[in-house]
């Protein structure tokens, strides 16, 4: 059967300059890791030079999945864009979405409620949990650890099942929108996350039984795929990958954003800077996402979840099928859009897998004049090389699952 990608081929001349003289020689061999999906969280490829199974050099190759979505951005109003940032880092749709409205909302100097703010936040945690369940099912998988694999995506099946209840979508939600979020949730809403508060604890605890103290888990996550604090900041990783290896960095603490600032939480770190590390960071920061919600929960006020400046903010759609001005309007501003006055700005939120920034220059125009995103995963990715090296292949699995990348968030 045919591949679905063009295998490479190991062209000496092009990449001598990355691998050791030894590999020249023919003294060690050159290996292609992919491009395959498997265990490497998106269509990626990795060159590796090998001594028997210890690795030499790993050069990771990206663009596999490379789709153009900034410059397609640009070439839509600020209104359609959004729902191409859905697409990016496909784990954190929720997270994608608020960091662009923070963007586009600071350009305009744009207002949102204080109920819509709190349901961001709601949201932007169930999402962080979820995408921590993918990545604690798949990590173990990578490892040979099956069970936790079916108990963390039944859990992830209850919180997509409320992204659904509020959106209409499971994944690609668009739920949040400048000036506020697309509607208000249904009465359905807090019963379910009082669900997710009072069952997930448990299952927590289940996956800490499974992995925490297994001497299998232990031998294959400590000491292995190691990084300093000072390497780490070096090459620009954040979130968990950064804080394994002691620094407290968290955009929700030294930056708030979405009225985060009212909200007591810790930042999970640990100092061993290995695999194990970020291991244990991750399930501590599901923990402390469910102190959040419950907080955000409890507060929750009452109002409109979105802003009355009817310049940028469609009316609702109630009103559509009963005024013919509120029907031209909607109609107005998804087809032309509204004009974002001249300037620049960048909004960054904490995704689950760091610093996810926009930045944002605007022409005058209802288009993007240039939309750029920093995106976690491709500094995450970077530091890769340096924490495979003298490792073996097996080894180079768990360290790839621990910095937990999304090629869609690396490509774009």
């Amino acid at each position: 059967m045919p591949t679905p990608y063009p295998l490479p081929e190991v062209n000496l001349e092009q990449i001598k300059h990355l691998v050791s003289q030894r590999a020249l020689d023919g003294e060690t061999v050159l290996l292609n890791m992919g491009p395959q999906h498997p265990s490497t969280h998106g269509v990626l490829r990795l060159l590796l030079e090998l001594d028997g199974e210890t690795i030499v050099t790993c050069v990771p190759d990206v663009g596999f999945l490379h789709t153009g979505i900034e410059k397609n951005m640009e070439a839509k109003n600020y209104l359609q864009a959004e729902v191409m940032s859905d697409r990016l880092d496909y784990l954190n749709t929720v997270g994608n979405n608020l960091a662009y409205c923070l963007a586009v909302e600071k350009m305009l100097d744009l207002d949102v409620p204080l109920r819509a703010q709190a349901l961001r936040v709601i949201l932007a945690e169930l999402q962080r949990i979820a995408s921590h369940l993918i990545w604690i099912a798949t990590a173990a998988l990578d490892v040979a650890a099956m069970s936790v694999f079916l108990y963390a995506f039944r859990e992830r099946e209850i919180i997509l099942d409320i992204l659904e209840l509020v959106s209409g979508q499971r994944m690609m939600t668009t739920y949040i929108r400048p000036g506020g979020v697309w509607r208000d949730v249904p009465v359905e809403f807090d019963d379910a996350v009082r669900n997710v508060l009072n069952t997930f604890p448990k299952r927590i605890d289940e996956y800490e039984d499974l992995l925490t103290r297994n001497p299998l888990f232990l031998d294959r996550t400590m000491g292995i795929g190691k990084v300093s604090a000072s390497e780490a900041i070096q090459w620009g990783m954040s979130g968990a990958s950064l804080r394994g290896s002691g620094p407290d960095w968290d955009l929700r603490k030294k930056q708030p954003y979405s009225g985060y600032e009212q909200y007591d939480f810790d930042v999970p770190t640990d100092d061993k800077g290995d695999v194990y590390s970020r291991y244990l960071v991750r399930v501590r920061e599901m923990r402390e996402s469910l102190k959040i919600i419950q907080q955000a929960l409890d507060i929750l006020p009452m109002g409109p979840v979105r802003s009355n400046n009817r310049k940028i903010v469609p009316p609702p759609r109630s009103e559509i099928g009963t005024s013919m001005e509120s029907l031209i309007h909607h109609f107005k501003l998804w087809t032309d859009g509204f004009d974002v006055p001249k300037g620049s700005v960048y909004a960054a939120v904490e995704s689950p897998r760091g610093e996810l920034g926009v930045y944002l220059e605007s022409d005058g125009g209802p288009k993007p004049y240039r939309i750029h995103w920093r995106t976690p995963s491709y500094n995450n990715l970077e530091a890769l090389p340096d924490m495979a090296e003298g490792l073996l292949i097996a080894d180079l699995v768990a360290i790839i699952g621990s910095i937990d990348i999304v090629l869609g968030d690396v490509d774009r």
